[in-house]
């Protein structure tokens, strides 16, 4: 008996066509292809999807099986033009499918529900197949153990896996080396299992990279273009936190059950940030407050009644228009890193809404630096009141943010006062930074001599950076005409006005001299 079937993307992506095909033992089949299935999986390989790529291997199996006499391949219709594949929308690929079916009084197979559907609304004859659950499970995941927080995997290279606890880690070898072909079928396996898994989001998926969250792994997939070669990172949580594991002093724990809502969790990456912050979800969670999160990948590790969000139609801020609409007590938003994401962060906190944001920086008070020319320096401790430091899983800062006028440290003059920001440890109250306007910039200038300051040994001088300028600070030489020097070397000469302070360009030559000398670790001095 002969029997025509049209495949559709779906059942080719998911290897499901040659599964029913070696079913069918009584029949003479003849398969026929549309010629916009091939471009488009041409076009998402392509753009590095792993959709692509997987599609257009089971072609490859569809085209051996006609080798060996089992089917007959035919090829129908137009090939689409590349503005035809990156405009259309999904439904015009699926409609000249159902059209190839149509014309050729053949059976449409599908696994896509609404496709099969429209069909047979049409009157194609139709055979639709469930997509399927699962595959493989995942070899990448046995090379996981309890001391293990990330796989690295990469063609022509040894297997690597991050191994220690969040205080140290060591990369140590695990495996061999693995070639394309090996690459390509950890791929393949990871992506299956995840489209078949409730548990399972591809989170990003552009040329050259598709980001993966499955249960508690994160997995980042990079091709060519994008990298030099197939590589794969597959990383999860090594423990999972409550928040009295933090030893917090009952002054904090009481500033965060009711007085912060602005609150920057910064440290640098690996640091235990994102673990501290289930922790702080659950803990509000606890307290009967309702708690949404904002996450790209969303691989936060919370309880179902936490409901995470990832970009709505890729912008963070159409999902802070829903989230408004939700009205939740507090939200996680992780990370922030772009100047959109600090500007909606900024938003949602002046629309009233309480917010936990997670940032990378080296120090506690970069994490502050970072809302700098971002958003207004007025505002700024309206938007964040606290700002939390985590290193080695551990609290290493607090500081409380708060909005004063007052003549800036150092500065002597009356008429010299204005608005400026105290950044103050949490713990003890004491002023450690100021932020203020200077000029045109904001200036964030340490109140106590700090290790990380540039200074002389004399204390004629301290030196302080701004994006633009080097600001040299000097009460000695107020109001005087100086020559600064490196390691005894002159290197120029300034003005120090009434305030103790002079202002020199960064892209200057005498600036970029003097940046080049600071940071050769020259001696500094004034004369």
């Amino acid at each position: 008996m002969e029997l025509k079937i049209v495949p559709d993307t779906s059942v080719v992506v998911d290897g499901r066509i040659t599964e029913f095909i070696r079913e069918q033992k009584d029949h003479k089949i003849t398969v026929i292809i549309p010629n916009v299935v091939i471009s488009e999986l041409e076009h998402q390989a392509n753009l590095g999807k792993e959709t692509g790529f997987d599609g257009l291997k089971e072609l490859k199996n569809l085209k051996e099986l006609e080798v060996n006499g089992l089917i007959e391949i035919k090829f129908h219709g137009q090939e689409p033009s590349l503005e035809e594949l990156k405009f259309s929308k999904g439904s015009r690929i699926d409609d000249i499918i159902r059209k190839t079916a149509e014309e050729n009084n053949a059976t449409l197979i599908t696994s896509d529900y609404v496709q099969s559907l429209v069909a047979q609304t049409r009157g194609i004859d139709t055979h639709y197949i469930e997509p399927k659950v699962k595959r493989e499970f995942p070899k990448i995941f046995g090379l996981f153990d309890s001391t293990t927080m990330s796989i690295h995997l990469k063609e022509n290279t040894p297997i690597m896996a991050k191994k220690g606890d969040v205080a140290h880690f060591e990369l140590v070898r695990i495996g061999d080396k693995t070639n394309r072909e090996q690459m390509d079928q950890y791929a393949k396996e990871i992506v299956e299992y995840t489209k078949g898994d409730p548990r399972g989001y591809i989170e990003i998926e552009q040329k050259g990279a598709t980001v993966i969250q499955l249960s508690e792994y994160r997995i980042v997939i990079a091709r060519p273009p994008f990298s030099d070669g197939i590589e794969i990172t597959a990383v999860k949580p090594l423990v999972k936190t409550k928040l009295s594991d933090y030893d917090l002093s009952e002054k904090l724990l009481k500033r965060l059950e009711s007085h912060a809502e602005g609150i920057f969790v910064a440290g640098a990456p690996g640091a235990g940030k994102t673990t501290f912050v289930q922790a702080v979800a659950e803990f509000y969670q606890s307290k009967g407050k309702i708690i949404k999160t904002m996450e790209q990948p969303r691989d936060l590790q919370v309880g179902d009644e936490i409901t995470q969000y990832a970009p709505l139609e890729g912008s963070m801020e159409k999902t802070s228009d829903i989230l408004l609409l939700v009205r939740p007590d507090y939200t996680i938003y992780d990370e922030l890193r772009k100047t959109s994401d600090f500007r909606v962060f900024a938003d949602m906190r002046l629309a009233g809404v309480g917010l936990v944001g997670v940032c990378h920086s080296s120090r506690a008070i970069d994490a502050i630096q970072r809302l700098v020319g971002r958003v207004e320096l007025g505002v700024i401790p309206h938007i964040v009141d606290t700002v939390i430091f985590i290193d080695a899983g551990k609290i290493k800062k607090v500081y409380e943010l708060k909005m004063t006028v007052k003549i800036p440290h150092g500065m002597r003059e009356a008429d010299l006062a204005r608005p400026v920001i105290e950044v103050r440890d949490f713990e003890s109250g004491s002023a450690e930074y100021e932020l203020y306007s200077y000029g045109e910039e904001v200036v964030v200038i340490p109140v106590r001599r700090k290790s990380d300051d540039s200074r002389t040994e004399s204390d004629d001088i301290s030196i302080f950076k701004t994006k633009k300028d080097i600001i040299l600070r000097s009460k000695k030489f107020a109001d005087r005409n100086v020559q600064i020097y490196a390691d005894n070397r002159l290197i120029l000469s300034a003005r120090i006005n009434r305030a103790g302070n002079a202002k020199i360009r960064r892209n200057s030559e005498s600036g970029r001299l003097l940046v080049e000398m600071i940071n050769s670790g020259k001696r500094i001095t004034v004369g």
